[in-house]
Order: structure tokens, then C-alpha cells, then sequence
């Protein structure tokens, strides 16, 4: 396993260490770039109207559609690494 496979699943239990939860901007953030990192580019169709929660988490993974798994990876460690200080 690579190390920056490691990392990133270090940084997948250290996001749970947060004192307090991060915005909803931030976590939006946070979960499109797992998902790019650990799946890939998303697929299917955007969520109806009404799925307010899963049109949103379509888009954001939607914007990150090309970048590489490894880049997606790098851009989570860094941003957890930042909230934890």
C-alpha cells in the first residue's frame, strides 16, 4: 500500500478527533474529495429536485470530476491536516 493511501486513511480517523463539527461548506468539501479519492468520478444521474442533501453532494463531487484519485487524496489530507492545526 502506498504511502499516501496511508495517510489518507490516517486522515479518515483523524477527521473524527475534531472537537467541533465543521461547517457545511467544509463538509461538502470534505466529502466530495474522499469520495473522488476513494471511488473516482461520480456516476449516474443528479438526485431529483427534492433530495436537497444528495443533488448537493452530486454537484460538489461533479466540480471535482477529472481530478486524479491521488490529487483528490493529497487535497483531503491537506484539508483535514488544516482543521486540525
Amino acid at each position: 500500500m502506498s504511502d499516501l493511501t496511508e495517510l489518507f486513511k490516517q486522515a479518515q480517523e483523524n477527521i473524527k478527533t475534531l472537537s467541533k463539527k465543521p461547517d457545511d461548506d467544509t463538509m461538502l468539501e470534505l466529502y466530495s474529495l474522499y469520495k473522488q479519492g476513494s471511488q473516482g468520478d461520480v456516476t449516474g444521474e443528479r438526485p431529483g429536485f427534492f433530495d436537497f442533501v444528495g443533488a448537493a453532494k452530486f454537484d460538489a463531487r461533479q466540480k471535482l470530476k477529472g481530478m486524479s484519485q491521488e490529487d483528490a487524496m493529497q487535497k483531503y489530507i491537506d484539508k483535514v491536516n488544516a482543521l486540525l492545526g
